[in-house]
């Protein structure tokens, strides 16, 4: 997590339109980032790194590494493979950069259980992190952010399982940008109903179908965060209380981090949970898709709370903040330099 943060003041300012109204609206009340000298490769690197501490496994064994991002700092050349080398992971060894808007770190995911579970790896790395872009005057200046969580995926001393995923995915343009493009564009409001809250819908109900399972079932209910206010919406839709889903919150104080937002939550949630707690985690990518997981913490979560040196609350209250001509240096947002 980036310790650079700005404030929607400071962005309103600029822009001269009403702070107050705009935090209101969005439920943010400032995001974070990236520093001259980071970006997503940077980012996944440092959570890779911290992953495999926290499992105590050394990176040789890691048969697979996939990067999700939207924001990848190069168009031809492989996030994954410099991740891979930089935790010392075999040259025998599956990677790839993904892509699904916000979604593309839990198809990761998706991807490593697969070859853990077929046997063809003992462990995958799968990352999601960005670094997300916004036109300069646009609402997506008040919420995208950037951040990366790395999970990695195996068989052997878990600190949750998971018992089963599904995926909602359909052709709805809500959100885009075409090759060459600086910034993205989106179709407002259109983003809500037929977009997000349709397929966050669609895969935790076919999960819950899948495994019979109800909302009061769960422990914790982790949503993708594009914004305070949806998250909040489609957990009351699902059925889900305040008291479920709050713990994972986070899109207040460091804003939408596209990739990393669903997994930097789940993190968030797994840093408080005890054994036996159950969680449903549900990802939505612009385009549009979302991948739903259904997730048991186990008995070893206690011994990895124990050896944590740092919980993710720490990365979050770690914060620097800036003000609006840093923030375009910072993100390159100034042109003829």
């Amino acid at each position: 997590m980036p310790h650079y943060r700005i404030k929607v003041e400071s962005i309103a300012s600029v822009w001269e339109q009403d702070a107050e109204k705009i935090k209101g609206g969005l439920k943010i009340a400032e995001k974070s980032v990236p520093g001259m000298d980071q970006d997503t490769v940077t980012i996944a690197v440092a959570a890779a790194k911290q992953a495999l501490e926290m499992a105590q496994v050394d990176g040789k064994a890691v048969g697979a590494v996939y990067v999700g991002s939207e924001s990848h700092p190069y168009t031809v050349k492989s996030s994954a493979a410099i991740v891979g080398e930089a935790i010392n992971a075999t040259h025998d060894l599956m990677a790839a950069d993904l892509e699904f808007a916000c979604k593309a770190g839990t198809a990761g995911v998706q991807i490593c259980m697969g070859l853990v579970g077929a046997g063809y790896i003992d462990y995958g790395m799968a990352v999601g992190a960005d670094t997300s872009q916004g036109r300069p005057g646009d609402a997506l200046e008040y919420t995208a952010a950037a951040g990366g969580a790395a999970f990695l995926i195996g068989k052997k001393d878990t600190v949750a399982d998971i018992n089963a995923t599904t995926s909602f995915t359909t052709d709805t343009p809500d959100f885009w940008r075409r090759e060459g493009e600086e910034f993205p564009m989106h179709a407002g409001r259109f983003t809500g109903e037929p977009a997000y809250f349709k397929h966050i819908s669609g895969s935790v109900g076919a999960l819950m179908e899948k495994v019979k399972s109800k909302p009061e079932d769960y422990d914790y209910f982790v949503p993708h965060q594009p914004n305070g206010k949806f998250p909040r919406r489609v957990a009351k839709k699902l059925g889900f209380t305040e008291k479920q889903v709050m713990p994972s919150i986070l899109v207040d104080k460091i804003g939408n981090t596209y990739s990393g937002s669903s997994p930097l939550a789940l993190v968030n949630v797994l840093d408080q949970a005890k054994p036996g707690d159950r969680i449903l985690m549900a990802s939505y990518g612009s385009g549009s898709g979302s991948d739903a997981f259904d997730i048991v913490v186990t008995e070893r979560i206690k011994d990895a709370h124990k050896r944590q040196k740092h919980k993710l609350k720490d990365f979050i209250e770690k914060k620097q903040y800036i003000d609006y001509g840093t923030y375009a240096k910072f993100r390159k947002k100034l042109k003829g330099i």
